[in-house]
Parts: C-alpha cells; sequence; structure tokens
C-alpha cells in the first residue's frame, strides 16, 4: 500500500496549518498543560486479568496476564524535532497520566510507526536494555542511540513471540491504511497495527491500530478469531482524512474485526488538527449510542478491565 498523497505547500489548509504551528512555538509556549482526568495505579493490577489505561494520545498501557506492554510511548510536553535545549513541534494539552518513574517494569513497547507522535526518542531514550521493542518495517535505525538491545522489525503478516516469567504473549503485524515516513523523504518506511494474543486463561486477543485510515483490512482480523478489544484513533481526520479516520470509521472498521469492546485514543493529547477538543470522544459515543457497554473508556487515565 502506498503512503496517501499529503497535501503541498500550496495547498489552503497546509498554510493554515503552518500558521497554527507557529502559533503553537510561540503564543502557546505560555499555556499550562491541564492534568489527566485520572491516575491509574498499576502496582494494584492483577496479573490473572487483562487490564489497559489510557495515558494520552496513543500511548497505553497494557498489563497482559503479567506481562507489561507500552504502546507509542510519548511522556514528554512536547513532540517533534529535538533541539539543543527544546523541542519544535505540539505541546501537549492534556499531561500525561503517569510520567515515566511512575512506570512498571516494561516487558515490550510496541512502535507502530515513525512520526514524531508515535516514535518520541526522548522518551525511548529512558528504556533500558531489559525492554523489548517490536516496531515496524525499517525503522530500528531510528533507536541506534537509545540503550534496547532486543528489537523486532515486523512486516505485515509476521509475528513475534514475547516469553517472561509472566507467560507468553504473540504479537502480528497487520495492514493498516496511513505512512510512515520520518521526514519528507524516507517514505519506505513501514507502518503496522498489532495483534496481541494469548492463551493464558483463555484465549484473549487485542488489536492496537496505531494511526489509519478507513480501510477494508480489519475484516481480516476477525477469520481469526474474536477481538476482545479493539484500540483505535479516533481524532486528527480535519483536514488529515486521508491519514485519520473518523470516530464512525473507527468503530466501523472496530465493527469489521468483530470487537466487543472499543478504546478510543489519538485524541485529547496535542492538537494535530482543526477539530474541536470534545468533538471526537463525542461523535465516538454517539456512533456506538446504542451499545456504549461497548466503550472501554472516555478520558485519559482512565482504566479498564478486560472481563472474564
Amino acid at each position: 500500500m502506498q503512503p496517501p498523497d499529503q497535501p503541498t505547500l500550496r495547498s489552503s489548509r497546509v498554510r493554515r496549518w503552518l500558521a497554527h504551528l507557529w502559533r503553537e512555538w510561540t503564543v502557546e509556549s505560555f499555556r499550562p498543560i491541564a492534568p489527566a482526568f485520572a491516575k491509574p495505579n498499576p502496582a494494584e493490577w492483577s496479573d490473572e486479568r487483562v487490564t489497559i489505561a489510557w495515558l494520552g494520545h496513543a500511548t497505553v498501557l497494557i498489563n497482559f496476564f503479567g506481562i507489561k506492554i507500552l504502546t507509542d510511548p510519548v511522556l514528554f510536553p512536547r513532540v517533534g524535532i529535538r533541539l539543543p535545549g527544546f523541542t519544535i513541534g505540539p505541546k501537549r494539552l492534556t499531561a500525561p497520566a503517569l510520567e515515566f518513574h511512575e512506570l512498571p517494569n516494561v516487558d515490550l513497547v510496541l512502535l507502530s510507526h515513525a512520526h514524531f507522535d508515535h516514535l518520541d526518542l526522548r522518551t525511548l531514550r529512558r528504556f533500558d536494555e531489559n525492554t523489548t521493542v517490536i516496531t515496524a518495517r525499517a525503522t530500528s535505525d531510528l533507536l541506534r542511540r537509545t540503550r534496547f538491545r532486543d528489537i523486532t522489525e515486523l512486516r505485515w503478516g509476521e509475528r513475534r513471540s514475547k516469553t517472561t516469567a509472566a507467560g507468553e504473549v504473540n504479537i502480528s503485524a497487520f495492514q493498516v491504511n496511513h505512512w510512515g515516513a520520518r521526514k519528507q523523504r524516507d517514505t519506505y518506511r513501514g507502518y503496522n497495527g498489532y495483534l496481541l494474543e494469548s492463551r493464558d486463561g483463555g484465549r484473549r486477543r487485542i488489536i492496537f491500530t496505531g494511526d489509519t485510515a478507513m480501510t477494508d483490512s480489519f475484516a481480516e482480523l476477525r477469520q481469526q478469531g474474536e477481538i476482545d478489544l479493539a484500540i483505535m484513533p479516533i481524532g486528527a481526520y480535519n483536514p488529515w482524512i486521508r491519514a485519520h479516520c473518523t470516530p464512525e470509521q473507527a468503530v466501523q472498521m472496530a465493527n469489521a474485526a468483530g470487537a466487543r469492546f472499543i478504546m478510543p485514543v489519538h485524541h485529547q493529547t496535542f492538537r494535530l488538527s482543526f477539530e474541536p477538543f470534545c468533538e471526537p470522544i463525542e461523535r465516538f459515543e454517539t456512533a456506538l449510542s446504542k451499545t456504549p457497554e461497548r466503550i472501554a473508556l472516555r478520558k485519559i487515565g482512565e482504566t479498564f478491565v478486560l472481563p472474564s
């Protein structure tokens, strides 16, 4: 799949976006960051269950029957190009629900693609060599100056298992509709969604999508069995609809995968597009108004325990 066509500098929406970024880097520098709605307490989570907390943006902490997994960790006030002493890029609207020192020992980091708001080197350099990383095709070179020693790139359809004293989890990469370039010309980089699967305590299956526009590839996941939880992005669609799905499309894709529960992420954290702060979650709730019990959580910091 080719990366979606990106708007050029002549596009009025791109010019508007550049003006917005300029405000972010100047006036917005003095704006305070709101606290997270809630604060998870991973020390109290049972290793006999699957427990998930949304830390902000696409950063999700998962206790998968005792195996600690962190997706796309981004925990600093800004994301973007790092220069000596400061970062050029969007500032958080909402603080992460946990700071790095409050995390449990993370067994596995999942990186969906190389965009600055998903692969944040400043955060990743805080981890030590005991953490395993699974990342997309042609992205491991970005991790050279980290302390990670166990790094695996996965292409769509490839699988890797992670075994710890707590058990084993299988991770498979699947196709999404996005793009992976970190800069303008490195369009060769991959971009993944991930399927997490375990048979400990009964078969459990979770998908983490990273970023995606609308695609029909989710229906293939249903053929392999029921999905317990789909972690879906619901923001940054205006005007970037070719790379990011709407809330309604997120529900449609999760339904195609056969997901019992849906966890909306990728909103409320950074201003990456023009839709209002509350619009994504309001549209998501409306899309599931007939089955609201399927909504795993709504706000940064909330925790969801997968029912037995």
